[in-house]
């Protein structure tokens, strides 16, 4: 008996789906489980492979310093280097919603350039700017009165580097985020504001920024995935896999350290559990992130 598919209603639409569903469960899901069960083995492109149970993720846990040392330097990046984004995103979008301000899209052509431009491309631009010797950045703190910084070989102007690279790139693009948010909030809340005797830092407060509380939501949590699997940045200003992050590892982050563990010795059984408990912090911090979000959004109300 032949069955028409395309013919048959019920049949048909699954059909047309199909190579979605398909192409997912061969490049999405099948390897998310496969490196589920990488994980809880010792395996390495040289050498046998061995079941080791939780003992990767034992590990990493209680044993490697390296682990503890990235995931210290992925969050003072996440916090110096992603959530102070917004910080300065939130006033810059605003400004840009001005109505009386001219030549916006100008700004927002230039405020979004940075995000587009290719991250190998500024990160080699960055290191020209901060360069030990020859760097406009010690040329101007030279002609300010201060001294020679170290960028590429200390911890701390490395971690400045690395962070002020990070907020260049994508202050820009959470302005436009906030941007759009902006918009969509009727201009007659801030009117009744004007007519109830409401300054213009008051109808922020009270309006502008409860109606965004959604949007920031978005921001941040994007922001904290984006931070935690920070790698382009660090890796190219500190030179690759053989410095292991610069001085002192000062630009080692959690994702930095999974692809040196993965690709650079070849421990994929460990690089997996590395992916594994990042993605567990990541979701932890989501969840508190939402509910920080959704307790401020009920006092607005």
């Amino acid at each position: 008996m032949k069955v028409n598919i395309l013919g048959n209603k019920k049949i048909a639409p699954y059909f047309f789906i199909s190579p979605f569903f398909i192409l997912f469960l061969v490049f999405g899901l099948y390897p998310i489980g496969y490196s589920i069960y990488i994980s809880f083995w010792r395996w390495t492109m040289r050498g046998p492979v061995e079941f080791v149970g939780l003992r990767n993720y034992v590990n990493l846990l209680t044993s490697d310093p390296f682990f503890m040392r990235a995931l210290l330097n992925t969050f003072w990046l996440l916090i110096f280097g992603s959530m102070t984004q917004h910080l300065v995103a939130i006033p810059l979008a605003i400004t840009l919603n001005d109505v009386k301000l001219k030549g916006k899209e100008v700004f927002k052509t230039a405020f979004f350039l940075p995000y587009i431009t290719s991250t190998v491309a500024a990160t080699l631009i960055f290191s020209q700017i901060f360069d030990n010797n020859f760097g406009w950045m010690n040329y101007l703190i030279k002609a300010l009165g201060g001294e020679n910084v170290k960028w590429f070989t200390e911890e701390w102007p490395a971690k400045i580097m690395i962070a002020t690279l990070v907020n260049w790139r994508f202050i820009g693009w959470n302005t436009i985020i906030y941007l759009a948010g902006l918009q969509a909030i009727p201009r007659e809340l801030y009117e009744a504001a004007e007519i109830d005797g409401a300054s213009k830092w008051q109808a922020h407060m009270k309006v502008t920024i409860p109606l965004l509380i959604p949007i920031i939501f978005f921001g941040v949590t994007m922001s904290i995935i984006g931070g935690m699997q920070l790698f382009d940045e660090p890796y190219v200003l500190m030179g690759g896999y053989q410095t292991m992050g610069g001085p002192a590892n000062t630009g080692l982050t959690s994702a930095y350290y999974l692809m040196f563990t993965g690709w650079g010795a070849t421990r994929f059984g460990k690089a997996s559990a590395i992916a594994w408990l990042l993605f567990f912090i990541i979701m932890v911090m989501t969840i508190i992130n939402r509910m920080i979000t959704k307790r401020l959004d009920k006092r607005s109300l």
